[in-house]
Formats: structure tokens, C-alpha cells, sequence
């Protein structure tokens, strides 16, 4: 293939495009599957770490998100979900 250029193409990062916490990747709503993956695998050996990291990104996207739609904003057990149920090894029901 003499004078061709080949592109090495990779894989976009699953992050966060705030203040929509959306996924930069495929557009679902963050944490998304594979950045859930990807946070299981850093924090392998910390669940609690985790843990407080997702807390802390639930709290800052619980106000950008309100600061979006202040009339109709985020629902709390949605968003907990979302950033912490997946997360959490057992919960109480």
C-alpha cells in the first residue's frame, strides 16, 4: 500500500462532559457501562475510594444538573443510582 497514510485510530475515554454528564464516548448518560468497567478496574482494590469518588462526582452533578433545569431538575434517587447504587456491594432495601 505504497503511499497510503494509515490513521491509527482509538478508543475515545468514557468521560464525563459536564455540565450535562453525558459520556464523551457514546453520548449515554455518565457513568456510563463502560465507565463503570473502567472505575470497577482502577479501584479494584479500594472499594470505599470509589466510593467517596462517586460521591463527590454525584454532588457536583446533582448541582450542575439543577443549574441546568432548575424547574424540573435532577431526581435524587435517580442520580444516586446512577452515581452510587451500581457501586455499592449490598444495600439494605
Amino acid at each position: 500500500m505504497a503511499g497510503q497514510r494509515r490513521t491509527l485510530v482509538t478508543a475515545r475515554p468514557h468521560t464525563p462532559l459536564r455540565p450535562l454528564w453525558l459520556c464523551r464516548a457514546c453520548a449515554g448518560p455518565w457513568p456510563c457501562g463502560s465507565a463503570r468497567v473502567t472505575l470497577l478496574r482502577e479501584y479494584a482494590h479500594d472499594r470505599v475510594a470509589l466510593l467517596i469518588h462517586l460521591g463527590g462526582l454525584l454532588h457536583d452533578a446533582a448541582g450542575q444538573l439543577h443549574t441546568l433545569n432548575p424547574h424540573d431538575g435532577p431526581d435524587p434517587a435517580q442520580l444516586f443510582d446512577r452515581f452510587l447504587g451500581w457501586a455499592l456491594i449490598c444495600r439494605s432495601t
